[in-house]
């Protein structure tokens, strides 16, 4: 891995490819293919010269379940940033990752994770039963409390011998911040890399040094697996100290201990065992009634013509897909036979407008 990678014209034209994808209509993709070569030509001499620096980011809300502020990067930059993660920072940071640090990886993902925790669930019955306990920690606020100069000091340690790339990670980390010298801003590509390796260090504590078997994490949401109360308490002290000492970080109030018999929440599914060793996943309560809301804005759209059906369609069969991965059947079959959409009639129409 060499710089030359990042601003290899080839390399370039592949990272506007994969940026565009599901952008191809938005005006500053439009604007950018226009002139393509000229457009990655000047990216090439940018980086090439040493004078590349990103643009102010674009800010939007979203609502997932709750607000979040996210801040996108413009597209000449996201271009930059696909190229820097799929040559540089990818292929570095996937050696180093253990298997289980699940989140923003080819091959996993959030069922990967759940079908993970199912395993575990399942073995550690065969070895001891339902006597045990989850280990369940949280970050707080995680992306916003990542210290740049220690995540900036992770990859200066890598690339020592590589002084260009270096500054173009320093770039990216150093563009956006929450508080002085903290932060990293939701939806970049580069985030996603840098949040997984910043608690890399966690990771290998937890398998390395604390000797647990079952474990998994997805970003900041980490579950332990364990027989023994005391050890978990022994294991969550030591994992405390490391945070705070080494990423200046926090656990958060969702960490706790919990018996296997009252089950974990993990990824919007409440796990839990039976007596007799199944493993049961439902949907959490709070993820419930978002569906319940989802469905009343669904039939509300249609109605008034705002959302046309393919639209909701598609929504819907992606929803539906997820929730296929819990024990849901009976919740899917309530969800579809409650999704009764309805146009509004003209008359209704002309006294929406009379009301206004």
């Amino acid at each position: 891995m060499k710089f030359e990678d990042v601003y290899q014209f080839q390399n370039l034209y592949q990272a506007h490819v994969k940026s565009r994808r599901g952008k191809r209509g938005r005006r500053e993709v439009i604007n950018f293919e226009l002139d393509l070569g000229q457009q990655l030509c000047q990216l090439q001499w940018e980086l090439r010269t040493g004078i590349y620096t990103p643009k102010p980011y674009k800010q939007f809300q979203i609502y997932d379940p709750k607000k979040r502020m996210i801040h996108a990067l413009q597209y000449r930059d996201r271009i930059v940033q696909h190229s820097l993660c799929d040559n540089i920072i990818e292929p570095y940071t996937e050696r180093h990752l253990i298997y289980d640090n699940a989140a923003s990886r080819k091959g996993k993902g959030t069922h990967f994770a759940m079908n993970r925790l199912d395993g575990f669930l399942h073995s550690f019955y065969k070895a001891y039963g339902i006597s045990g306990y989850f280990l369940k920690y949280d970050i707080h606020k995680f992306f916003d409390s990542i210290d740049h100069e220690i995540l900036y000091r992770l990859y200066e340690k890598a690339f020592c011998q590589d002084t260009e790339i270096c500054t173009l990670i320093r770039l990216f980390i150093d563009s956006y911040e929450t508080a002085p010298g903290k932060g990293l801003p939701l939806g970049n590509q580069t985030s996603s890399w840098f949040a997984l390796y910043y608690l890399d260090g966690l990771d290998r504590l937890i398998k390395e040094k604390l000797h647990i078997r079952y474990y998994t994490r997805y970003m900041d949401d980490g579950i332990l697996l364990h027989p023994s109360r005391d050890y978990l308490r022994e294991c969550l002290i030591k994992m405390q100290e490391y945070v705070g000492e080494k990423r200046k970080l926090e656990f958060n109030q969702k960490t706790q201990i919990i018996p296997i018999s009252q089950g974990v929440d993990y990824l919007g599914f409440h796990f839990y065992m039976t007596d007799t060793g199944k493993v049961v996943r439902k949907l959490r309560t709070s993820n419930k009634k978002r569906m319940k809301r989802k469905i009343k804005r669904y039939r509300h759209a249609y109605r008034t013509g705002v959302m046309e059906m393919s639209d909701i369609s598609r929504s819907m069969a992606s929803y539906l897909g997820h929730l296929s991965h819990g024990d849901t059947y009976y919740l899917r079959k309530n969800i579809l036979e409650h999704l009764v959409l309805s146009k509004q009639t003209e008359e209704e129409r002309s006294k929406g407008g009379e009301e206004e």
